[in-house]
């Protein structure tokens, strides 16, 4: 479904992402986790046309991204980690703005837009301005965005960080549909409770290359998650004694 060939890219003389290469099945939930500056955001970007690599591919559905990643576009769908929305549209209007960017008909735009408001527990502030979301409404309506042409992978950069947890049940049951018919999702979490309780499929990378890729079995190796995680990035365990002055 996705492949990522010897992906790499730097900034200036740092290398941010080095020779990555990733097989992700089709209708996998895969979970990307790694530490702060890992590389998780800057190999999505690649992955779904957003940073040109300066060294390899990346394949989704037997198209290739680079160096024309428009097509590909049509069957993904994105929701990054910088929620930069148009905050003077109302959620209704920005979904009506982005379908018909697409290219679908008005009618198919207005029905998609009605059911993945009402899906979502947005129907009651389709008519209020991004600018008025909270964080968990941000998130939402940019899944909706990110829905609304029915696309084959939809990548997800951190898409619980900041949300309530309502809101969170709610994104998880929307995916966990979109996975029963046909979907494959991708997305980055520092957190590995949630990557264990819903991902089938797992890639740790660390300083921008995968230290472990595989099935959850896998790559926890008998652990748990985070114990499988510290190993591979090579976590050090810090010890406390210096912090004896610290009282209730």
């Amino acid at each position: 479904m996705v492949e990522a060939q010897h992906v790499g890219k730097r900034f200036g003389t740092k290398v941010a992402v080095g020779a990555v290469d990733l097989a992700i099945p089709q209708r996998a939930f895969f979970g990307l986790v790694g530490p702060n500056g890992a590389g998780k955001t800057t190999l999505m970007r690649m992955m779904v046309g957003l940073l040109r690599p300066d060294a390899g591919n990346v394949r989704i559905l037997d198209r290739w991204v680079w160096p024309d990643p428009a097509p590909v576009k049509d069957i993904i769908g994105v929701l990054p980690d910088d929620l930069r929305l148009f905050e003077r549209l109302t959620g209704r209007e920005l979904l009506t703005y982005l379908g018909l960017l697409r290219d679908l008909p008005r009618t198919t735009v207005d029905e998609r837009t009605a059911d993945l408001l009402r899906t979502l527990g947005l129907e009651a502030d389709g008519n209020t301005l991004v600018a008025d979301y909270s964080t968990g409404m941000r998130k939402k309506v940019a899944l909706a965005a990110a829905l609304l042409h029915a696309p084959k992978v939809l990548f997800l950069d951190e898409p619980f960080e900041s949300v309530d947890p309502i809101s969170a049940r709610v994104i998880t049951e929307v995916l966990g549909h979109y996975r029963e018919r046909g979907g494959t999702v991708v997305f980055s979490s520092h957190v590995m409770d949630t990557v264990e309780r819903l991902c089938d499929h797992v890639a740790i990378i660390n300083a921008g290359s995968i230290a472990r890729s595989g099935t959850l079995d896998e790559v926890r190796q008998g652990q748990r998650l985070d114990d499988a995680f510290a190993d591979a990035v090579g976590a050090p365990l810090h010890s406390t004694g210096e912090l004896g002055w610290l009282q209730g």
